[in-house]
């Protein structure tokens, strides 16, 4: 999938991947895609909540070795 920002959260804890993720999404324009790569486990449940409470979506969440990868487009 093309990203059109590609954010490197690999080896930060939460909250980290989720601030990260939204400075990131702030400087897309709508319909824009975000690709955040993340090593923390609980990502998975932190960005399932942050698309719910914002107006974004969760295009696609995959693992690979470890690392989270998900796209978010902008709302």
């Amino acid at each position: 999938m093309k990203a059109d920002l590609v954010i490197d959260a690999k080896g930060l804890s939460c909250p980290m991947p989720i601030v990260r993720a939204k400075k990131g999404i702030d400087e897309l324009k709508p319909g824009q895609v975000m690709e955040l790569q993340s090593t923390d486990k609980g990502s998975l449940n932190d960005f399932q909540s942050w698309v719910k409470q914002t107006n974004h979506e969760l295009l696609e969440t995959k693992e690979d070795n470890g690392v989270y990868t998900f796209y978010v487009k902008k709302g």
